[in-house]
């Protein structure tokens, strides 16, 4: 007579079983929860950059550069409390590049307050473009709307403001995307015609997430992005 084998488990230890198998963090190649904890792969760094006031805990993890993600608890209060992010530094005037483009692939909480975007440097941090492409809750760019205009692939909402240290330019996408390619390129020079600068050199080009509040734990998921420059 065949005879099977049960195993029994306490119920309180599958939970910490469940629990450990669903935190991403656990079975990653890298993580950290400190408030500035980095990580360098493939030619890009990885932040966790918890920089805002009233911030709750917040755990990033990463398999590679372009495969990573972070769990974030923060309040439902105002302002951003973290800009968990990949970046790739390019050092390059405008003139120099011929092309500089980026593909992402996102998995975004139907929750919480956020934004999904690139953060790009030019000159050092004499400017700032912000790329949303995708955005959910109460969330919205510094300065005012300028324009409209369709550049790199995308329709946008183009607004111009300043944080007190440096010009802000930020290109709302005209709908939200989970995936996509962006001729950043064809960015700058669309600000360099308008004359909202001139041939400046791109700096850092940085892709995460802006979280306003996420409260009880949300996860936020890069499941592919890169950049690449010539």
């Amino acid at each position: 007579m065949l005879r099977t084998l049960r195993l029994l488990v306490p119920a309180s230890m599958l939970v910490v079983l469940v629990g450990l198998l669903a935190n991403p963090a656990q079975a990653a190649t890298w993580s950290s929860s400190a408030q500035w904890g980095t990580w360098t792969n493939g030619g890009y760094t990885l932040y966790n950059n918890i920089w805002g006031g009233g911030a709750g805990p917040q755990t990033i993890w990463a398999n590679s550069y372009s495969n990573w993600g972070v769990w974030a608890n923060h309040p439902n209060t105002g302002g951003v409390k973290s800009y968990p992010n990949a970046t790739r530094n390019v050092n390059r005037r405008i003139s120099a590049l011929g092309s500089v483009r980026s593909s992402f692939n996102v998995s975004v909480p139907n929750g919480g307050a956020y934004a999904t975007a690139y953060d790009i440097w030019c000159d050092g941090h004499t400017y700032e473009i912000m790329l949303w492409m995708n955005k959910y809750g109460p969330v919205g760019p510094l300065g005012s709307r300028q324009t409209s205009t369709s550049a790199g692939g995308h329709s946008w909402d183009v607004y111009r403001g300043s944080n007190g240290s440096n010009q802000v330019f930020s290109f709302i996408r005209q709908g939200n995307a989970n995936s996509g390619t962006v001729d950043i390129k064809a960015i700058l020079t669309w600000l360099r015609t308008n004359n909202w600068f001139g041939d400046v050199t791109l700096g850092d080009v940085q892709f995460g997430y802006e979280i306003t509040s996420s409260s009880g734990g949300m996860d936020f998921r890069t499941n592919n992005f890169s950049v690449s420059a010539s």
